[in-house]
């Protein structure tokens, strides 16, 4: 779920790097970091907040008009570990920046091959330093006197052979320019755009989301094909080919909850979706439970308010933010730790009585990973005088991990791996669990939009994992190697 962004340019990219890296925020809190080209590498990475990671001078020292930024949310490597911070450099070939987002399956196994077969050490534990080491090992094999692009194109080849997962990736070669790639499923997202200056020339921009696009003037062209490479030579010239042509299966949960309502992947509007997995959970209600009709609809903010505003209207119930969240308190989803996400959950929502008290309340939230933040909330609603607290997920029940790129480790952390729906119901203490259907929430993700969309990715809902490695029976030792690699 990392945030990634490349920009080429003909002036300096610090600022606009930065500027972007702030619009990323809510894809990784954990560490951010830029590198910027001018003759050489110039890189300033770090724990933390975007804020807290750069200054002044930290963005005067990133010279250059080629960058590429990162914030990062760590499934795989370290949480505490500097090393794990992006950008990645490596000086052979010619000189290589990369920052990714994703994860592979089997990294443990392209680490060992690395050492042995191609004499490569990785010095973390981040499934990027591997990406890196079979496209630069790759790329020295070639004759230089080849195209660069031909050349990018064979050494993505390569990756595209051996390393199996997620995996979205920006990069920079010194003096020969910018380029990206894709996985051959599209798991995670990865969007470009354009900005035209003045003098006719063209400035490009690749990210996972396009939420800072408009900020900075440039236009949403589309998407990075899964399977596709991109590249754009050191005199802005660009080149595209799509590789590999496999089942597009797009990330189901970066609609749910992961990208910004502002985001467009995949042509398909993060905020129009919602919309509709909140109208879809409104017919549900209506098909279940005909004769019972709360009196407030309420969201678990922010990323439900979406869904929470659409299924009001299709109850012709009235819509309240009756829980006032602190802005200033990151995402628990993506924080580490339950007992820090409990605190924090206890730190930045605060119910607004007026709106609560003497009521039969619905709460609307984007998903139930674990249980405890739902637990602790309908906590709230019963404090603040809720009569009777109902709670709707416009996901369905999250059972199986993921190994794609979500901090979904172990089925012993999901409550829905084991629990049935009446045992999640008694235990985070509502009247009514409903949830929504996968059918639904796949109508509700795809109605609209010239999308391409095959099927979407999501085997924590339903176990299928697309890269035909991971089988349910063999889940527990993915999950160990999985922990094995976040200690």
């Amino acid at each position: 779920m990392c945030g990634i962004v490349g920009i080429f340019s003909r002036k300096s990219v610090a600022t606009e790097i930065y500027e972007s890296l702030i619009h990323l925020q809510h894809r990784g809190q954990d560490a951010a970091g830029i590198a910027t080209f001018s003759n050489q590498f110039h890189i300033v990475k770090g724990p933390g907040y975007v804020r807290e990671v750069f200054d002044q001078d930290s963005i005067d020292r990133l010279k250059g008009s080629w960058g590429i930024g990162h914030t990062r949310y760590p499934t795989a490597g370290s949480k505490s570990s500097v090393e794990n911070a992006q950008p990645f450099s490596i000086s052979s070939p010619y000189g290589i920046a990369l920052a990714h987002n994703g994860d592979l399956t089997n990294y443990a196994e392209l680490k060992r091959e690395l050492l042995i077969k191609d004499r490569r050490h990785c010095n973390s534990s981040s499934d990027l330093e591997v990406i890196q080491h079979i496209f630069a090992a790759k790329l020295q094999s070639l004759n230089p006197e080849d195209p660069m692009f031909e050349n990018i194109c064979n050494a993505v080849e390569s990756v595209f052979d051996r390393a199996r997962g997620a995996y979205s990736v920006i990069g920079m070669i010194a003096g020969r320019g910018m380029f990206a790639f894709r996985d051959p499923h599209g798991i995670r997202p990865f969007v470009y755009g354009e900005r035209k200056n003045h003098d006719g020339t063209t400035d490009y921009i690749f990210s996972s989301e396009n939420t800072m696009y408009y900020p900075l003037g440039f236009e949403l062209m589309g998407d990075v094909a899964p399977g596709e490479v991109v590249y754009v030579d050191e005199l802005g010239k660009i080149q595209r080919r799509t590789l590999r042509n496999e089942l597009f299966t797009p990330c189901i949960f970066e609609y749910v909850y992961l990208s910004r309502p502002d985001s467009i992947i995949n042509d398909v509007s993060v905020y129009r979706s919602r919309l509709r997995m909140g109208q879809n959970l409104g017919k549900r209600w209506k098909e279940r439970y005909p004769k019972i009709m709360p009196d407030v609809v309420i969201p678990i903010p922010f990323t439900s308010n979406t869904a929470a505003l659409s299924m009001a209207h299709e109850l012709g119930v009235r819509y309240s933010e009756g829980l006032y969240k602190n802005q200033f308190v990151g995402r628990t989803f993506i924080m580490p730790g339950q007992d820090i996400r409990r605190k924090s959950i206890l730190q930045k929502l605060s119910p607004q009585e007026i709106e609560i008290r003497g009521k039969d309340v619905l709460l609307v939230d984007d998903s139930i990973v674990r249980g405890n933040t739902s637990k602790e909330i309908v906590k709230l609603m019963r404090h603040a005088g809720a009569r009777k607290v109902y709670f709707a997920s416009a996901c369905p029940p999250v059972k199986y991990p993921d190994f794609y790129g979500i901090d979904m480790p172990s089925r012993a952390e999901l409550i829905a791996a084991n629990m049935t729906e009446d045992e999640i119901k008694d235990f985070i203490g509502a009247d009514i669990l409903l949830y929504q259907t996968i059918e639904d929430l796949i109508e509700a993700v795809t109605r609209k939009g010239k999308h391409h969309i095959d099927r979407p990715s999501m085997p924590y809902l339903d176990g299928w994992y697309v890269t035909n490695d991971i089988f349910i029976e063999e889940i527990e030792k993915f999950e160990q190697e999985k922990v094995m690699n976040t200690v």
